[in-house]
């Protein structure tokens, strides 16, 4: 298929907003954050920009991924488990043997993402979610900063 650029769309940023969503999770796997980030689209009456999604923690993360099956979400929380296991010689496990592959984990991953905003909705594909992604075994409180850039409807 020949390559196709779509029409470009052109907006004069007039609104920065910014919140903090707060989110406790049951411990490790994914916690869809989708309808929190729209949520706080609409109710800012945001039409065409940026969303900054910050999490301000080192033991979890941030990512976009399937939503539809489950299924990846438990392959995606295995693999991550092999690729920095709690059995690994560590130096630092100072809240215990899950605490340094947290840390590798939310380092593969990220605690940023950026989604473009267009006519007032995230413009995601088809089968995609946001999620938080914890990497502790016990639950834990998160803290997520949300930010627009952009026009106003």
């Amino acid at each position: 298929m020949p390559e196709k650029l779509s029409s470009i769309t052109e907006a004069v940023p007039q609104l920065i907003a910014t919140a903090t969503l707060h989110i406790g999770t049951p411990g490790a796997g994914l916690t869809e954050i989708t309808g929190n980030a729209a949520g706080f689209i609409a109710q800012i009456g945001a039409s065409e920009g940026a969303l900054l999604v910050y999490l301000r923690h080192t033991s979890a993360s941030l990512t976009i991924q399937e939503n539809a099956d489950p299924d990846v979400q438990a392959d995606l929380v295995s693999a991550l488990d092999r690729l920095a296991p709690e059995d690994a010689p560590w130096i630092h496990d100072a809240e215990g043997p899950d605490d340094m592959p947290a840390h590798v984990k939310a380092m593969l991953n990220g605690v940023s993402l950026h989604v473009p905003v267009r006519q007032g909705k995230l413009a995601l594909g088809t089968w995609q979610g946001i999620y938080l992604v914890e990497h502790r075994r016990k639950p834990h409180s998160r803290e997520i900063v949300l930010q627009f850039i952009g026009s106003r409807k």
